[in-house]
């Protein structure tokens, strides 16, 4: 595991709380990066493994995950956003590389859009590229058509982590080498509470809303207004480990992408998880960061 500090800044109705993997020099540049709808910081763990103190990374708890659970209302796609700007502003960065998984790239495009001044180039990871919402689908129907075995996890309880981390190993997408420390690592700090009833620290409304969030006009039109140059790194494989991932060549050419500044490119041998917390994902997210935190900002600083 490589080492990182936590840090808290002040955001609407509290702190976010946030993950900093320092460079190994301190005028290196910074890189933040955003986590999944029940995800945590600690999602980037082998990201910052693969950085090797190359660019300092920083990741926060979104609002209402983790160390951030205890912040309050209003959440959803936009609030997200608003609190990445405030944490840089609180931090002293500009134009910093903006990075995001699955839900927390719909938060990168949104971030970029309503705060353009804050951040440089996008990556965005399996996520940021929205379809609209089946109208035949209420917004319950619709959260459990999206993530429903992810919104069964958070009303499980659990005995130990012991349990916990059964439970995750059992999934499909992290079967076989795909279980590492870095991995072990990011599902514990989803657990909190007391044994026999622990259980995840994603609180329900804010994952509710975030979901539903991300069928909003605004978030689905982000990527299609971004200020800065992205690339998108999509997984081959789905969430479950299936051969169907969230996006192939069909559905991104349906898209249309054409006049945007977003620039494809599929990931192969990975799943929805695995092109992050896998070393084959997280060496190209890694190398990918790299790279952009070095183009020279055009604005200066």
């Amino acid at each position: 595991m490589t080492a990182y500090e936590e840090i808290r800044v002040p955001v609407a109705g509290g702190e976010l709380a946030a993950l900093r993997w320092p460079a190994r020099k301190p005028d290196a540049p910074v890189v933040v990066a955003l986590h999944g709808i029940t995800a945590n910081a600690l999602s980037w763990g082998t990201v910052a493994r693969l950085l090797a103190g190359q660019v300092t990374l920083v990741a926060p708890d979104l609002r209402g995950r983790a160390g951030s659970s205890g912040l309050p209302g209003p959440y959803g796609i936009a609030a997200h956003s608003d609190d990445i700007a405030a944490l840089t502003g609180a931090l002293g960065l500009d134009r910093v590389v903006l990075a995001g998984h699955s839900m927390g790239a719909f938060v990168a495009a949104l971030a970029a859009v309503r705060h353009p001044d804050r951040f440089g180039p996008l990556l965005l990871v399996d996520g940021g590229i929205g379809f609209p919402a089946p109208t035949h689908l209420s917004p319950d129907e619709l959260m459990t058509a999206v993530i429903g075995p992810a919104m069964d996890r958070l009303s499980m309880t659990f005995p130990d982590r012991a349990a916990y981390r059964e439970f995750w190993q059992a999934h499909p997408a992290f079967a076989g080498d795909a279980w590492s420390p870095e991995v072990d690592a990011y599902i514990q700090r989803d657990l909190t509470g007391d044994e026999p009833a622990m259980h995840s620290t994603c609180r329900l409304e804010a994952v509710r809303t975030d979901g539903i969030g991300l069928f909003d006009g605004d978030v689905l039109s982000a990527v299609r207004k971004l200020p800065a140059p992205a690339t998108l790194l999509w997984a081959a494989r789905g969430l479950m480990d299936e051969p169907q991932g969230l996006y192939d060549e069909q559905r991104l050419a349906a898209a249309d992408l054409s006049g945007t500044l977003l620039e494809p490119v599929a990931v192969p041998d990975v799943n929805h998880y695995t092109v992050l917390t896998g070393d084959t994902g997280a060496r190209e997210i890694a190398t990918r960061l790299v790279a952009l935190s070095n183009i020279p900002n055009p604005c200066g600083g």
